[in-house]
C-alpha cells in the first residue's frame, strides 16, 4: 500500500448532506462532470464520495454487496469507470455494524469480502460508519479489521473512520491504519453546529496531521437550507459564516469535502470553494497544526497561527461574537521581538490582496461570526553593515 495517501487532507464531494436517499447514476455522473468542467478538480477536489443508501437492503445469496438496481441501473462498475476517466477518484459508504445508518447491510464479519469487492469495483476512498455495530465490541477492533482488510485488498483505499468522536477515539485510532477520523457528532447546516464543532476541536489541537487527518466532518458551505436530508439540513448560513467555516476547516487540517448541490450555486459560494489561497493552507505539505491566541480585549474572539512550510504562516482571526469586534495578536506571541523592529508582511487570503509590513501587533474589524485570514512571512532584517 502506497504510504502517501493522506500526506494532506483529502478533498471531494459527497452525497449526504444534500441528496441523502434521492441519487442515481445519473446525478452522480453529472457531479463528476461538474467538479471537472467548473474547475474543482483542478483545485484538488479529486474524490467523489457515495454515501449510505447506495445498496440494495440484503446481501446476495453468496453475502456479496448488491448496488441498488433502481440508481444503477447497469450496476455501479461502468459509474465508478466513467469517474476514473474524468480523472477523479471514487468513494464509498460502508458501515463496521450489522446494518448501515440507514438500515442497509453493514460489513460487520464481512470486511475481507466486502474489502476485496471494493478492490475489485475499483474503489479509491471508504467512508466507515459506526451504527449498529454490536454492543459487548468496541469499535477499535472493528476499525483495525477494516483497516486490515483494505490494506491487503491489492488497492489503495483511504480508510476514512467516520466515528463521532466516542471512546477516546484519538487515543487509538492513528493505530488502526485509518487515514481520516471523526471526533465529533455529525453536521448540520447552521452556524451553531460549525462552531460547536469548531469549539470542540479546539479544546485538543495537538492531534490530527500526516497520515491521519482529524475530521470535523462533511462541508455545508453553499446548503443555504436546501437538502433532502432530514438529518443534516437547517436553517443554513449566511455567506459571512459560510466564510468562517471553511477557513477553519482549511486552517484546522480538516479533509474538505463539499456536500452541497454543485449544480446550483451561488458564484460567492464557489469562489470561496476555490479558494485557491486557503486550499494551500490546508493542503500544506508539513500539514502543521495550529496554535491558539487569545483576544483579551474581544473574548469572543481568538487568533489561530499555524507554520507553513518554507517559513511562512497562516494566521486566522475569528470573531464568534454577535457583533462586530477588532481583534488582533502581539506578535511577541509569535516569538518575534518587539526591541528588534522585527516586521511580517501580510497577505489577506480572502481579498487576495497584499496589505504591507507592521510592526509590534496587528489588528482588523471582524465582523460578527467573521473570519480575517492572512498568509504572513517575515522580512528580512538589514544587517549593520548594508
Amino acid at each position: 500500500m502506497r504510504n502517501d495517501l493522506a500526506n494532506v487532507p483529502p478533498m471531494g464531494w459527497n452525497s449526504w448532506n444534500t441528496f441523502f436517499d434521492t441519487y442515481d447514476e445519473s446525478l452522480i455522473m453529472e457531479m463528476a462532470d461538474i467538479l471537472v468542467s467548473e474547475g474543482y478538480r483542478d483545485c484538488g477536489y479529486q474524490y467523489l464520495i457515495l454515501d449510505d443508501c447506495w445498496l440494495e437492503k440484503d446481501r446476495d445469496p453468496s453475502g456479496r454487496l448488491v448496488p441498488s438496481r433502481s440508481r444503477f441501473s447497469n450496476g455501479i462498475e461502468p459509474v465508478i469507470r466513467y469517474i476514473h476517466d474524468k480523472g477523479l477518484k471514487f468513494g464509498i459508504y460502508a458501515c463496521c455494524g450489522v446494518r448501515t445508518c440507514a438500515g442497509y447491510p453493514g460489513s460487520f464479519e464481512h470486511e475481507n469480502q466486502d474489502a476485496l469487492l471494493f478492490a475489485k469495483w475499483g474503489v479509491d476512498y471508504l467512508k466507515y460508519d459506526n451504527c449498529h455495530r454490536p454492543s459487548s465490541l468496541g469499535s477499535e477492533l472493528l476499525y483495525r479489521r477494516m483497516s486490515l482488510a483494505l490494506r491487503n485488498s491489492g488497492r489503495d483505499i483511504l480508510l476514512a473512520a467516520c466515528q463521532w468522536g466516542t471512546e477516546d477515539v484519538r487515543k487509538w485510532i492513528r493505530s488502526t491504519g485509518a487515514h481520516t477520523y471523526r471526533s465529533t457528532i455529525d453536521i448540520r447546516d447552521s452556524w451553531n453546529s460549525i462552531k460547536s464543532i469548531t469549539e470542540e476541536r479546539l479544546m485538543d489541537l495537538e492531534d490530527g496531521s500526516t497520515g491521519c487527518f482529524n475530521d470535523m466532518d462533511m462541508l455545508v458551505a453553499g446548503m443555504y437550507g436546501q437538502g433532502s436530508n432530514p438529518e443534516t439540513t437547517s436553517e443554513g448560513c449566511s455567506f459571512e459564516e459560510y466564510q468562517t467555516h471553511f477557513a477553519l476547516w482549511a486552517m484546522l487540517n480538516s479533509p474538505l469535502i463539499i456536500g452541497c448541490d454543485l449544480r446550483h450555486l451561488d458564484p460567492s459560494v464557489k469562489a470561496l470553494l476555490q479558494n485557491r489561497d486557503l486550499i494551500a493552507i490546508n493542503q500544506d505539505p508539513e500539514a502543521r497544526t495550529c496554535y491558539k491566541l487569545t483576544c483579551p480585549c474581544s473574548p469572543d474572539a481568538f487568533t489561530l497561527v499555524r507554520p507553513l512550510a518554507g517559513g511562512d504562516y497562516a494566521v486566522g482571526i475569528f470573531n464568534f461574537a454577535e457583533n462586530e469586534q477588532q481583534a488582533g495578536f502581539p506578535f511577541w506571541d509569535l516569538g518575534l521581538s518587539a526591541r528588534n523592529n522585527q516586521r511580517l508582511h501580510f497577505y489577506d487570503c480572502l481579498s487576495h490582496q497584499d496589505l504591507g509590513t507592521f510592526t509590534e501587533c496587528f489588528s482588523a474589524k471582524v465582523p460578527a461570526h467573521g473570519c480575517r485570514i492572512y498568509r504572513v512571512s517575515l522580512v528580512p532584517q538589514l544587517s549593520v553593515n548594508q
